[in-house]
């Protein structure tokens, strides 16, 4: 069992009067009306709105982001941002839900082996004008079809609304990014229906009552509560007979001691046994995500700029993300090799300047360079975490492929090549078969590489790396903020083995049997990209690490996220353009 520790009798009878409120309204909140549902999302807006800026402000001082340092950008964007983003995403499918009228506007394809993508960004013109050039598909797995698309797609609406009796499902927020907890919770609420007791990750529950307040709506309807403690309230409510689902984010050994407690340490110690835990148990787990870069005819620009992107890759929240570039994927002897590499070297030491605010960081870069034959360190100033830089050749590479850092440490691996093609699949078999976990992988790819590979060669090669989201010419980080873009682990985790997690989130979409999320970025910036006939107005991006204004971005984005307006657009452009 999990509970190791006796609560306080005032702390017990809180939680049991929380979770009395939702076992009493679960009923009455999967049986609401799709006019009440987008009315709650409507005044989840407006307060939202209200506490905003103070949940920014509040989270960047909480991570030790200087005031007035455009990294307080990321606290917007990840905050209320992503939230806000996600209501409209929700509300666009919930006024459309009689018949699924939202699927006839999503494009389809078929793919070379005849699975399906679906094509959910860009959506509207407000899309292709904010994320200029930004492509996101959904591929399903096989058995869904254009034909049978509605039956995978809002499957809880499918119920009829006087048979939905709803249950009390359990969500463990994640201490890192802020969204990350609202989000998990509106996957319940409004794609499954149920109820939620939310219990805040002690890291972040300077959060509460930001939350509170922007999620009144939903706790007004007894839907939704917002709790806080250590790990003896989590193991409380995974316990508690009114509890039916548990959704986690966080860590493998978090995950195994909900599902196995404490008895099993060894994988083999799990075979035959039941779980513990009798729940369905969903999860987002983290990972050793790649980022593979392609060799191709790239210019001086190019190699900075993709530079930039790799350094976001790795430092962006200071590198305590799960889907974080632990492993750069590097073609061996390569011309521009070593450019790269330097320019990644002095993007990391100039820029994302900030302290280690997550716990454990010290520890867990030390234990990383200790499994390293030679490690280097990036500096990075007074007070900021250096970067741990290792080579996987020269290490223990099956402990450094197999264990997340979470925190400012990358490896590279070197990989011979011919050429791109055969490159690429090479790269995409050392991902497959050594880097533990499945959530996200990158890929910088030279336009003129991707057109000598060809469009279907390149959808068969990456139909290959399983992973639940890829970024080609992006960071996958970027479909955690895009609401229609399914969220978690490639398919197949078990409660034995998980590797990412089981299970999606966000997917504003509502799709179900889907296999992975690929997203597509410019490769070049603007204006530099019309040299080259690449019609995209997206500047330096936002979420870069690099771009000097994205505190003001953060803030505008999220204001037009409010409430869409023409008017409101002179003043994003002209910061992104001097971003």
């Amino acid at each position: 069992m999990l509970r190791s520790q006796t609560l306080d009798s005032r702390t017990q009878l809180d939680l049991e009067q929380d979770l009395r409120a939702l076992e009493s309204g679960k009923v009455a909140w999967a049986r609401a009306t799709i006019e009440d549902r987008l009315a709650i999302l409507e005044r989840t807006k407006l307060a939202l709105r209200q506490v905003a800026q103070g949940w920014a402000e509040t989270a960047a001082r909480k991570k030790r982001i200087a005031p007035g340092s455009p990294l307080v950008g990321e606290e917007w964007m990840s905050g209320p941002y992503a939230l806000m983003a996600a209501c409209n995403g929700l509300m666009q499918t919930l006024s459309q839900m009689q018949r699924k009228t939202f699927l006839a506007h999503l494009p389809v394809r078929r793919l070379q082996h005849g699975q399906l993508a679906v094509g959910v960004m860009p959506h509207s013109a407000w899309d292709r004008l904010l994320m200029s050039g930004v492509s996101a598909e959904v591929w399903m797995q096989k058995g869904v079809t254009e034909a049978n698309l509605d039956r995978h797609a809002a499957v809880a609406y499918d119920v009829p609304t006087d048979q939905r009796n709803g249950v009390v499902a359990l969500v463990l927020g994640a201490g890192n990014i802020a969204a990350i907890s609202p989000l998990d919770a509106f996957q319940k609420l409004f794609i499954e229906n149920q109820v939620v007791m939310l219990k805040m990750n002690p890291v972040n529950d300077y959060l509460t009552d930001y939350l509170r307040a922007a999620l009144k709506p939903l706790i007004e309807r007894d839907a939704l509560r917002i709790v806080l403690g250590d790990g003896a309230v989590g193991a409380y409510l995974c316990e508690h007979p009114l509890v039916k689902e548990i959704h986690i984010t966080g860590a493998r050994a978090t995950h195994d001691l909900i599902v196995w407690g404490g008895r099993a340490d060894a994988e083999g110690d799990k075979a035959g046994r039941i779980p513990c835990n009798p729940r369905r148990i969903t999860s987002e787990l983290g990972a050793v995500c790649p980022t593979i870069v392609v060799p191709g005819p790239w210019s001086r620009a190019d190699i900075r700029f993709q530079a930039e992107q790799i350094a976001t890759h790795k430092l962006h929240n200071s590198g305590f993300n799960c889907v974080a570039c632990q492993t750069l994927i590097m073609p061996k002897d390569w011309s521009h090799s070593v450019a790269l590499l330097e320019q990644v070297r002095d993007v990391m030491a100039r820029y994302g300047q900030r302290e280690a605010y997550y716990p454990g960081n010290e520890a867990r870069a030390s234990e990383y360079a200790a499994h390293a034959g030679h490690a280097s360190a990036i500096e990075r100033g007074p007070g900021v975490p250096a970067c741990v830089l290792v080579d996987l050749d020269d290490g223990d590479e099956a402990w450094l492929t197999g264990n997340e850092v979470f925190g400012t440490a990358l490896a590279t691996k070197s990989l011979a090549y011919q050429d791109a093609e055969s490159y690429l699949k090479a790269a995409i078999d050392y991902a497959n078969q050594h880097l533990y976990g499945t959530l996200g992988a990158n890929i910088l790819i030279h336009p003129k590489t991707l057109r000598q590979i060809g469009r279907d060669r390149f959808d068969s090669l990456i139909q290959e790396l399983r992973y639940g989201t890829i970024a080609v010419n992006a960071w996958t980080g970027l479909a955690f903020m895009l609401p229609p873009c399914p969220w978690g682990g490639y398919p197949g985790g078990t409660l034995r083995d998980p590797q990412s997690g089981i299970g999606t989130v966000h997917n504003s979409f509502m799709l179900e049997g889907t296999e992975r999320t690929v997203l597509y970025a410019p490769w070049r910036p603007f204006p530099r990209g019309l040299w080259s006939m690449q019609l995209t107005l997206l500047p330096r991006p936002p979420w870069f690490i690099t771009n000097r204004r994205q505190h003001k971005l953060g803030r505008l984005l999220t204001e037009f996220q409010f409430k869409p307006s023409w008017t409101r657009l002179p003043r994003i452009f002209f910061n992104a353009l001097t971003g």
